[in-house]
């Protein structure tokens, strides 16, 4: 039932339009930072060491290690030697989020803004590891790029190849990118007015997602 619910379109709405909160949160309290997607600190990595911008090039690779330390926890979370111990993985990693969530909400406008980018690089690579799949389709729910694709070639194919499948496709997809544009519109509106503590903002969407794991396990087959 856990693997189903992770699956379901209104999950993967929620946490699209939490992806869309968090990245307009960074953007507009933390500096212009999208720290969802590491592409930038990719580029800006690259861009700062061939300046020879050597404290600048090392300013973009601390994202850059909290995203992947985010994947290799989703990863062990599922590892054959931890996963015995742990029953519910999926409902465990909304859980980490919920936590950093708090207290990244509990943190003073006036600190570093890179301990907060780091904590929602962190957020952002366990929810990309662990939440892949809407239906029996590959999406994202913290960047929104490869999203847009699929959603317009299956526009495509359903308008000119008249593929059913693929217009069915369409609306999935095209519903998942309206999610996060909703998700960043509301997170820029409320992160100016209450700086960090607007994170527990996302925290209630995420919060909202684990509750359909436990109404979906009442439900009777």
């Amino acid at each position: 039932m856990e693997v189903i619910t992770a699956k379901t379109l209104r999950l993967i709405v929620l946490l699209g339009v939490a992806g869309g909160y968090l990245d307009a949160f960074t953007f507009v309290a933390h500096g212009g930072v999208f720290a969802n997607a590491q592409t930038g600190n990719v580029v800006l990595l690259g861009v700062d060491a061939a300046h020879g911008d050597v404290a600048g090039a090392l300013a973009h690779v601390p994202p850059l290690i909290a995203f992947v330390l985010g994947v290799a926890a989703a990863e062990t979370l599922t590892h054959p030697r931890v996963a015995p111990m742990v029953r519910r993985p999926v409902r465990v990693v909304l859980v980490i989020e919920i936590a950093v969530l708090l207290v990244v909400g509990a943190i003073p406008t006036w600190f570093a803004s890179s301990a907060v980018v780091l904590a929602v690089a962190f957020v952002a690579a366990l929810q990309n590891a662990t939440f892949g799949t809407v239906r029996e389709w590959s999406v994202n729910t913290t960047m929104t790029t490869g999203n847009l694709r699929t959603a317009a070639r299956a526009t495509y194919r359903a308008v000119f190849r008249r593929d059913e499948g693929a217009a069915q496709q369409a609306r999935t997809f095209g519903l998942v990118v309206l999610s996060f544009l909703i998700g960043a519109g509301v997170g820029a509106l409320v992160t100016e007015l209450v700086g960090n503590m607007a994170a527990w903002g996302a925290n209630l969407l995420i919060v909202t997602g684990l509750a359909l794991f436990f109404l979906d396990e009442r439900q009777p087959g």
